[in-house]
């Protein structure tokens, strides 16, 4: 005789009951219309610098050091800009 299993026909109960989790067990809150996260306002954050700043300071930084792998990593980005904008000729 072959014994038979109900295992297989357990089937999962549905929540219907119990708190709504999501996180991690803790019950899910609401922030109430906080949106001052942290310290920083929207004015102390510095403008983002632009490429033509950027690529004169790694002008700069290149002229001005003797470090070999900071002048190398400098060509490379100031190369690659120049490329991006059509402006390099390999001569």
């Amino acid at each position: 005789m072959i014994a038979s299993s109900n295992l297989s026909k357990i089937k999962p109960k549905l929540r219907t009951t119990g708190q709504v989790t999501g996180n991690f067990g803790k019950a899910k809150v609401r922030t109430n219309g906080n949106t001052e996260l942290g310290y920083t306002s929207k004015k102390d954050i510095s403008p983002v610098t632009t490429f033509d700043a950027y690529i004169n300071r790694l002008y700069d930084a290149m002229n001005n050091t003797d470090d070999d792998r900071l002048k190398k990593f400098c060509y490379t980005e100031i190369k690659k800009y120049l490329i991006k904008t059509n402006q390099w000729s390999a001569s």
